[in-house]
């Protein structure tokens, strides 16, 4: 109960945050039926088991009943590949489209163009790189997400995953399901955080925090960013700027993902860049799968060049099963879970519900919150 209220406190919280003003002009919804269309995961049994658990399917962001009872249509589902899927019905006459990073639906230009009646997508967590962002721009759409709903939620992950790797939890935990015992299978490759190098590549929000928590396991931290952090976080953190991506990589032993997929970060670990890393290197990326080349990271994960890497995020989504990221060595790799835990969906499905309202009402969004507006694109995805 004490985590339920906590929850609920947070939503109300976060929705309570950023004044409103008037809308610009292209996205004003009249009083007219909109038909409203969300892709999101399907969770069969376990929808259910939790009355909070509104992120699926079937608890539709918990929106179905506020929606239809002012007179909308609302379509849910998680069928969003090939030319007969449901989603691709609902395309040429949706007014607004909410996906969600964890079951993206890919919003390209074909899409775009095809959807005659589309105003506004909404993204439920933080990321848009899977809607063709200068498309939607060009189409004079707008595009939003819930900035800030679940940075907490991926910054205690990746310091999870850090743990994970560095003492070399799975093989120890593998042998307790296979029925086996042996220490040294463990510890030969099992270290300690502190004294460790730790560098994150993109220090906004998550990255800032995951900074924050990394200090008590008094670890060596840089951090390299567009923007340099004020002196006072600087100092809180006792994280230093590195302005040189390579030469703070070279450093690293364990290095973090934290930058939005852009065409700029588009496969920037490629073989050549991973080669120049530490040999042993452990890399976290909870951002984005394809910030990686997928082959370039098996085949070091293979050689050894990197000795672990973790994260939920791959390209694409859901990871098809021959995916080379399965079946690689020293990986602990999971389903892009990070952002979506119960905290994190009440908090992203509350934002996109107020978002909406105040789409309906004619109001602005918290300024955070766009992504691409009067066909402008946010300043971290130009």
């Amino acid at each position: 109960m004490a985590m339920k209220s906590a929850a609920a406190s947070a939503v109300r919280a976060f929705t309570s945050s950023a004044p409103s003003s008037v809308l610009a002009r292209g996205l004003h919804a009249s009083s007219d039926t909109k038909k409203i269309v969300a892709v999101t995961y399907t969770a069969n049994e376990y929808a259910s088991m939790n009355p909070n658990f509104v992120g699926c399917v079937e608890n539709a962001l918990g929106m179905r009943e506020w929606l239809e009872s002012n007179g909308h249509q609302y379509i849910v589902t998680s069928d969003k590949e090939g030319p007969d899927c449901e989603l691709e019905k609902h395309i040429p006459d949706l007014h607004v489209l909410i996906t969600t990073p964890f079951h993206p639906a890919y919003v390209t230009a074909e899409r775009i163009k095809k959807a005659k009646n589309l105003k506004l997508l909404l993204t439920a967590g933080v990321g848009s790189d899977h809607i063709d962002l200068k498309a939607a721009a060009d189409a004079g759409l707008t595009v939003a997400e819930v900035t800030g709903s679940n940075v907490v939620s991926v910054a205690e992950d990746e310091l999870m995953r850090i743990l994970i790797l560095v003492r070399n939890f799975l093989p120890g935990h593998h042998q307790v399901i296979n029925g086996d015992w042996n220490v040294a299978a463990v510890s030969h490759r099992a270290y300690d955080l502190e004294g460790k190098t730790v560098g994150t590549v993109g220090a906004g929000r998550i990255g800032r925090l995951l900074l924050q928590r990394l200090k008590p396991f008094n670890c060596n931290l840089l951090y390299h960013d567009r923007i340099k952090m004020d002196p006072e976080l600087e100092n809180q953190t006792g994280a230093k700027f590195e302005e040189d991506l390579d030469e703070m990589l070279s450093k690293c032993d364990i290095i973090v993902i934290n930058t939005p997929l852009t065409e700029k970060t588009k496969g920037m670990f490629d073989k050549e860049r991973i080669a120049k890393l530490k040999k042993g290197v452990l890399i976290v990326n909870n951002a984005r799968g394809a910030i990686m080349d997928t082959q370039a990271v098996a085949d070091a994960c293979s050689s050894g060049h990197i000795a672990g890497y973790s994260g939920d995020v791959w390209y694409p989504q859901p990871a098809p099963k021959d995916h080379p990221w399965r079946y690689m060595p020293n990986q602990a790799m999971t389903p892009h879970v990070s952002g979506t835990t119960i905290d994190a969906q009440l908090r992203y499905a509350a934002g996109v519900k107020d978002m909406l309202d105040r789409y309906f009402k004619g109001e602005d969004f918290p300024q955070q919150n766009y992504i691409v507006k009067d066909g402008e694109l946010a300043s971290q995805y130009r």
